[in-house]
């Protein structure tokens, strides 16, 4: 029987189609990641730096912001250097870290939007009891369950692919992808995508599920009760956009590398790159925007920083 070698280093191809054009790629991609980054430490700055907005939903905007903060560094540096310099190698150990960072802060999109929703479910529906239900050591019994959650599944199905012999080295994506790193093994990978789907279940499926309970529950109250509903309804709506594109973009992901129907490699690489990258410029706009409290500081902030560049000019 032939032996089988198993690679230890990789090769992205991710937009190898555009030939010629692919260099272009780093402008658009590099303005989408300074946008990233620049809203986030503004929007974690702004949070931390005023009492005012030291509030439970002000706090969990700020964790959102930090995830998302940290997400893109975690692949994007990689890829802008392989569009401006064909910098495209990765060990297998860098691999399976750059897996592990890129899918845990992932899964905390979506579990920051479940800690937000009950938020918004304990401040109009039990508002008597709300700073009590909302206090650390109460909260802590929603955020433990989920946070361990996501660590133990994320560990588990890259435990699980860093064990397998990869017959070829050569990942068509820009970033180490679960399912772009485990469909080049030899031989069965039936548990490794069962390991996924359980992920994807337990993880973004289940939070839809709870966000969507949380919401239901949310509306039906306020519309039996008029006091205080467009400002409910405001700071839900917020939350449902955020979560519209969130899980849009991640379902079209999720279902380009399992449903290929002739689906181009680039369409398809392009899209579980936005489901990452997109959400971490997106939300803290949208936040900023739509929550008074905190566009009124980052105005201020803005402002204020404007003047000091101009007095440093002059």
């Amino acid at each position: 029987m032939e032996n089988i070698s198993s690679h230890k280093h990789f090769i992205f191809l991710g937009f190898e189609e555009l030939g010629a054009l692919r260099p272009v790629l780093f402008v658009p991609f590099f303005l989408m990641f300074i946008v990233a980054l620049a809203a986030n430490s503004l929007l974690v700055y702004v949070v931390f730096s005023h009492r005012s907005l030291h509030q439970p939903m002000s706090i969990l905007i700020a964790g959102m912001a930090c995830v998302e903060l940290c997400l893109p560094v975690f692949f994007v540096p990689n890829m802008l250097l392989s569009f401006l310099f064909d910098w495209k190698g990765i060990s297998l150990v860098g691999c399976l870290i750059q897996m592990h960072f890129i899918h845990f802060f992932g899964a905390f999109q979506t579990t920051f939007l479940v800690w937000m929703a009950l938020d918004r479910y304990f401040a109009i529906c039990t508002p008597l009891y709300y700073h009590e239900l909302m206090a650390l050591q109460r909260f802590l019994k929603f955020i433990i369950p989920l946070a361990v959650r996501n660590v133990l599944l994320i560990t588990f199905f890259v435990s699980l692919a860093g064990k397998l012999q990869f017959c070829t080295n050569i990942i068509n994506h820009c970033f180490c992808e679960h399912m772009a790193l485990v469909e080049l093994a030899c031989g069965s990978t039936a548990i490794n995508s069962l390991a996924g789907l359980m992920a994807v279940f337990f993880i973004p499926v289940l939070d839809f599920f709870i966000i969507a309970a949380s919401y239901i529950v949310i509306f039906s109250s306020v519309l039996r009760s008029s006091s205080s509903g467009a400002k409910a309804l405001h700071t839900c709506v917020t939350h449902i956009i955020v979560l519209t594109f969130s899980l849009t973009l991640a379902l079209i992901a999720f279902l380009s590398y399992r449903i290929r129907n002739g689906l181009p490699a680039t369409i398809r690489v392009f899209f579980s790159t936005m489901y990452l990258l997109f959400p971490s410029g997106f939300n803290p706009i949208i936040y900023g925007i739509r929550t008074t409290e905190i566009r009124e500081h980052m105005l201020k902030t803005l402002t204020h920083w404007t003047r000091f560049v101009q007095i440093v000019r002059f």
